[in-house]
């Protein structure tokens, strides 16, 4: 009798200790997106870029855009970049060994472009072959490095679509805040309740480790990476050792940004609605093939830490429910914690599009992307490492060149 009720007790403290997270995380979220800097709100503050002298004037800025077996988006995507306005761009398509007709697409548009001529230059990349050691992403936007030769780089995905305004937009602004590395928050386009539920959910759950509007400061350790849109200055990118540094690194966005950010560079995290699109998630369980790659690496390999994560993830899930339905004290706790999850929600709307009522799926939601990372971690070790695209990288060589922790 004694010992339940010692269970009782630390189970209500428990669920307060929850409660008084999220509630913190509620705080710190409502004060602190607000500070986030939306890029179509600056157009008439931010200094307007020199007008190039004349045509042989080089690029402002290299973009890579990297794609393997994207047939149904490159096209886009490219068509978006050669549509962009206010600078002057040297565009690398990478094909990354694509069996589709990813690469046909790539020299149609590039043909396309030089008939045409402009501002901007075309150039596709044809790759076939995977030197041991690398992974295909890393590889394929390093064989676009190689060939850059603008000052600033842009490393983007092949599915992704930009405003004529976008680069111009975000490049002004590194400029203005003499910053080193700039990552642009991407629209995402979502088409059911699901998808937008999944979405906030993960923004929340990430909050407790990355705060995106604490990466601008020096002292803070948060730091910020994205696939869509890394926006670096080229001589920082070598200054951290390129890709040939993150040549075996599923996460080489976030890496990179880890990189930049811990080597003591400037680093922005800037919003834009609509500047950057890209349709991400295919239904609320579609994020359980997108982390089927990135689960496991996300705690570097480290088998215990990775499960001790879950664990964690698992109380978020169950501990506000049960508190609500013990009753009591732990009740007030539950509920609590539902208002503050809500809080952050609706804090993070400029960022993920949710909306505070979404909360009420946060247990479910939470509950998916448990099993998502559970089962990246089952695949990997059943299989002895990643099985991506046709290619199998070796765990062993994963975790070797995975580095310690953020």
């Amino acid at each position: 009798m004694v010992a339940g009720h010692v269970a009782a007790q630390v189970f209500v403290l428990l669920s307060w200790l929850l409660a008084l997270g999220w509630f913190w995380q509620a705080v710190a979220a409502l004060r602190g997106v607000r500070t986030l800097p939306d890029l179509t709100r600056m157009d008439e503050v931010l200094p307007v870029l020199p007008a190039g002298e004349g045509p042989d004037e080089g690029p402002d800025l290299t973009v890579i855009v990297p794609a393997c077996n994207e047939e149904a988006a490159i096209e886009a995507t490219l068509r978006s970049l050669l549509a962009s306005t206010g600078l002057r761009l040297q565009i690398i398509a990478v094909d990354d060994r694509s069996t589709d007709r990813t690469g046909a697409l790539m020299d149609a548009v590039a043909a396309e472009s030089e008939t045409a001529g402009g501002a901007h230059r075309l150039r596709v990349i044809h790759n076939r072959e995977l030197p041991a050691g690398w992974l295909g992403k890393p590889h394929a936007m390093h064989l676009g490095v190689e060939q850059a030769t603008a000052p600033w780089l842009l490393f983007t995905d092949g599915d992704v679509v930009f405003h004529p305004q976008a680069l111009e937009l975000a490049f002004r602004y590194a400029l203005t805040q003499r910053a080193d590395h700039v990552v642009l928050g991407l629209t995402l386009t979502l088409e059911t309740t699901g998808e937008a539920a999944m979405l906030a959910t993960m923004g929340a759950i990430s909050q407790w480790t990355i705060r995106l509007w604490k990466v601008a400061d020096p002292r803070a350790r948060d730091f910020f990476g994205a696939g869509g849109f890394n926006l670096v200055r080229r001589e920082v990118f070598e200054q951290v050792g390129g890709f040939a540094a993150l040549r075996m690194e599923v996460l080489e966005d976030l890496r990179l940004g880890w990189k930049i950010k811990r080597a003591g560079y400037v680093q922005r995290v800037a919003l834009g609605h609509g500047l950057a699109r890209i349709r991400w998630l295919n239904g609320a369980l579609g994020v359980v093939q997108l982390v089927e790659k990135n689960g496991f690496a996300l705690y570097r390999y480290r088998l215990g830490l990775a499960l001790l994560a879950c664990l964690g993830l698992a109380v978020q899930a169950v501990l506000p429910l049960a508190a609500i339905a013990a009753g009591g004290w732990a009740a007030i706790a539950g509920v609590l914690t539902y208002v503050s999850i809500g809080l952050v929600y609706a804090a993070n709307r400029r960022i993920f599009q949710g909306s505070a009522w979404l909360a009420v799926f946060f247990a479910p939601a939470s509950a998916i992307v448990l099993f998502a990372v559970l089962r990246s971690i089952f695949l990997a070790l059943q299989r002895g490492g990643v099985e991506w695209r046709g290619t199998h990288y070796p765990l062993d060589e994963l975790r070797t060149n995975a580095g310690r922790g953020w």
